[in-house]
């Protein structure tokens, strides 16, 4: 299987398969939903489509990157959000790199969102799909976010049926300039991070699912792929 790694503006076609990467926080955060029961999450393209959504349908828990905020329910943190029930209830989620990313390859015929919590069952489906090329996009820092490079290299290894500890990759993680941020927002008391974030954001394999989008009724929408044979 051959890997090409991109940040978002270098994706100027869209392959046959994209597994875009957020790991600190968006598809970590989601994955979290998924794992807290959720049914499916609508990725916004705006903040304004996500606040126009929940005007339309008040029974979506809309999410998005920063501080609360008028029209939203929750943050973009696994941490703050784990805590809530979310059996069987839609999300619309705005991220700054995560959504953006997945929009950019939304015409995709497999298109996975992935991070460390979910990289096992990601290489699997890209497996068991029998897919010869992969475009990872990194989102982050347009493509040179460390902690998502090296999400996707982890997974590419795992696709490629290598074996490999997640160990070093997470290192790598661990390292980056989003880790630290996070850290300094919570040493400095800002709403919208939480001191476990950087953690959660770091377990590889947590959950037994991938997570892959479809467009559904206009919407970009994201749900639980269970791993093939699993």
């Amino acid at each position: 299987m051959k890997a090409h790694f991109t940040g978002i503006t270098g994706l100027t076609r869209v392959p046959s398969a994209v597994v875009v990467i957020d790991v600190l926080r968006a598809f970590t955060t989601a994955s979290w939903a998924f794992a807290g029961g959720a049914d499916r999450i609508l990725l916004a393209a705006s903040l304004e489509e996500a606040r126009e959504l929940k005007a339309r349908r008040p029974e979506l828990i809309t999410l998005k990157d920063g501080p609360p905020a008028p029209g939203f329910d929750l943050v973009n943190s696994p941490a703050l959000l784990r805590s809530h029930d979310l059996t069987g209830r839609v999300l619309a989620q705005k991220t700054t790199n995560g959504t953006v990313g997945a929009h950019a390859a939304g015409t995709a015929p497999l298109l996975l969102c992935a991070a460390f919590t979910v990289a096992a069952a990601t290489a699997a489906v890209l497996r068991a799909e029998r897919v010869d090329q992969v475009t990872f996009v990194v989102t982050g820092r347009d493509g040179r976010a460390e902690e998502d490079l090296a999400c996707a290299e982890y997974i590419a290894e795992l696709a490629a049926g290598r074996t490999t500890s997640a160990a070093p990759y997470l290192r790598r993680a661990a390292r980056s300039k989003a880790a630290a941020d996070i850290a300094e927002g919570v040493r400095r008391g800002h709403e919208g991070v939480h001191p476990e974030d950087v953690p959660l954001c770091l377990e590889a394999d947590r959950f037994p699912f991938a997570m892959a989008v479809t467009p559904e009724d206009g919407h970009m929408t994201l749900r639980r792929r269970p791993v093939p044979g699993a």
